[in-house]
């Protein structure tokens, strides 16, 4: 008889109680959702976002003298995901556009803000004119060293 009112008295109204706020939660939950959220969800599917790493490049300045460097690394934000394997067909063709725009910098060119975001526009611009399969959002100096 003790287990059968152990049962009783403990196991099942513990039962209970688990079922009842699991319901209250799940019913929580449901009602809590903002409609349309599977809509949010799905266009941040379609706004992925790609990103390709490219080298470093070191390049000497163009300022007088030649006694400044310049060390960049950058990653490029891709439209889409095949632009990737048209990037790494094209590699010499594209770090020599980088390179040569970079070799034309002066240190007063490039050590504000402004001149970096200019730096920036410069190579999405060039870069983006000669991609075929899409184009370059946004590029990210993820080193930026001028020595």
């Amino acid at each position: 008889m003790t287990r059968k009112m152990l049962v009783l008295f403990i196991i099942l109204p513990a039962i209970i109680v688990s079922i009842i706020v699991a319901t209250v939660v799940v019913w929580n939950k449901i009602s809590s959702r903002e409609p349309g959220t599977e809509e949010v969800a799905e266009e941040n599917i379609e706004k992925a976002i790609f990103i390709h790493s490219l080298d470093t490049f070191i390049v000497n300045l163009a300022d007088k003298g030649g006694k400044r460097f310049l060390r960049v690394t950058m990653h490029l934000e891709l439209e889409k995901e095949s632009l990737s394997g048209e990037i790494d067909e094209r590699p010499s063709q594209l770090r020599d556009c980088i390179l040569m725009i970079l070799s034309t910098k002066r240190y007063e060119d490039i050590s504000s803000v402004e001149g970096k975001i200019a730096l920036r526009n410069e190579i999405m611009a060039k870069l983006n004119s000669l991609l075929e399969d899409g184009k370059i959002n946004n590029i990210y100096f993820v080193e930026f060293v001028i020595q």
